[in-house]
């Protein structure tokens, strides 16, 4: 199915506040919902980070594609406890089910 868009309705990725003027200088948050996702060492860091480098959940799947990589090439020499083959398991149901999800939503894109 194609995607419709009127004009000026892409994707729209900056917050537009109208009280940002009035409550910035304070560091204050007006609206009907706030979200404190918690304090950062250096939110200037975090920020760059974020918008320069990748998002939370492209750093997160970097993560789980390194690990993945590591642990198909793992050769221990000791057997696992079932704590830690159960952590092995766990991990990978969860790469599954991310593969599984990412599929759907390629299937999905317009192309």
């Amino acid at each position: 199915m194609p995607v419709f868009r009127l004009p000026l309705s892409g994707n729209v990725t900056q917050s537009i506040n109208p009280w940002t003027f009035s409550f910035n200088p304070v560091g204050s948050q007006f609206g009907l919902v706030n979200i404190e996702l918690g304090q950062s060492a250096d939110p200037g860091v975090e920020e760059e980070v974020l918008s320069d480098v990748a998002s939370y959940g492209r750093q997160l799947g970097r993560i789980e594609d390194a690990l993945a990589v590591l642990i198909a090439h793992f050769d221990s020499k000791r057997k696992l406890n079932k704590q830690e083959e159960r952590a092995l398991a766990e991990f990978g149901s969860l790469v599954d089910k991310v593969a599984e999800i990412k599929k759907r939503h390629a299937k999905a894109a317009p192309r």
